[in-house]
């Protein structure tokens, strides 16, 4: 059982060190420990640092590319160094290295393909109210959006088994905590939360410049990702206030011409027809993109398939060369 745990860097040389000293050497169940780190566009010391401590990989991007595809760019090095779990942390040392293992715990044990840790937000002393609440806010917002009950959806301390990681896309640009929970919701896969620690802070998040920014983001990642996997529910709900609305107005002026004063409500007949229309045109989008949606779904298991093969033949060559090479260290 091979654990990697992957590391998303943007100039971090100044912490990076106090992260990596703090990741376990060994965990009970897992027979060789890798660590990794996506370089995203550092132009300070940051692969120096990684090299000097001793990092097995380096993920190098030229210029920032954010963290999404940081995280994506990260999950595919990994598996293709053969990792049966993959544990995300980040470079300012911001959770304890040593809940890890209680991230990859109930992967071990079979009980999930993902395990997201829990912060204490409501205990964490740099976190202002605003943001706790807004914390709180944001991860209800996508227990509703993915049908689960993660109850720290912003938290990028989490693992992921070999299954899990070969069925992950991310397609925002921005970050992959919401859109990765709303699709494993989305796809059944197994997941849970559980309880873990957090370092003082190092330095200031780097990932959002104003609270307003943060929740802007998120919200417009959590929407996308609700409506790429549920579009016919959305479009369903909005065809359905249209419709009601123009029930109630169309009801509202059938009375008025009962008592004899339709003909000063003509406007409600124009809004009734605006409303009704609007409804039914919801609900034939609702209908296209949830076909697009089911095509999607097929291209998720094409692509599924497609990764299999591919990190399979990989660990394949590598067993094969390893062979070779062993044989001509005997003779």
């Amino acid at each position: 059982m091979k654990l990697i745990i992957q590391i998303p860097c943007y100039n971090e040389a100044e912490t990076l060190t106090i992260a990596l000293n703090d990741l376990p050497k060994h965990i009970d169940g897992i027979d060789e420990i890798e660590y990794l780190i996506i370089n995203d566009g550092s132009a300070d010391d940051t692969v120096k640092v990684a090299k000097e401590w001793g990092v097995n990989y380096v993920v190098h991007f030229c210029k920032n590319r954010g963290l999404a595809k940081g995280f994506m760019a990260g999950l595919d090095a990994c598996l293709r160094n053969g990792a049966d779990i993959i544990v995300n942390t980040d470079a300012d040392n911001q959770y304890v290295g040593e809940d890890i293992e209680k991230l990859v715990r109930p992967i071990l044990d079979k009980k999930a393909e993902i395990v997201i840790g829990e912060r204490p937000i409501d205990n964490t002393e740099h976190f202002s109210p605003l943001k706790k609440k807004l914390q709180h806010m944001g991860s209800w917002t996508v227990r509703v959006a993915s049908g689960t009950d993660i109850p720290d959806a912003p938290s990028g301390f989490r693992a992921y088994s070999r299954e899990a990681a070969l069925r992950m896309n991310v397609v925002n640009k921005y970050t992959y905590t919401l859109e990765t929970i709303i699709q494993a919701g989305h796809n059944r896969i197994p997941m849970m939360s559980v309880p873990i620690r957090t370092n003082p802070e190092l330095r200031k998040s780097r990932l959002f410049h104003s609270m307003f920014g943060y929740v802007k983001k998120s919200m417009i990642t959590i929407l996308r990702s609700f409506l790429m996997y549920k579009p016919l529910k959305f479009f369903g709900v909005i065809g359905t206030i249209f419709c009601l609305l123009g029930s109630a107005l169309g009801i509202r002026y059938i009375v008025y011409l009962c008592l004899g004063e339709g003909a000063g409500h003509v406007q409600s007949l124009i809004l009734v027809a605006i409303f009704m229309l609007t409804g039914v045109i919801s609900y034939l989008i609702g209908l296209q993109a949830d076909v697009i949606a089911a095509n999607r779904k097929i291209l998720e298991d094409v692509q599924y398939h497609s990764r299999r093969t591919d990190y399979d033949i990989e660990e394949l060559k590598k067993m094969i060369t390893q062979l070779n090479d062993n044989g001509n260290t005997e003779k």
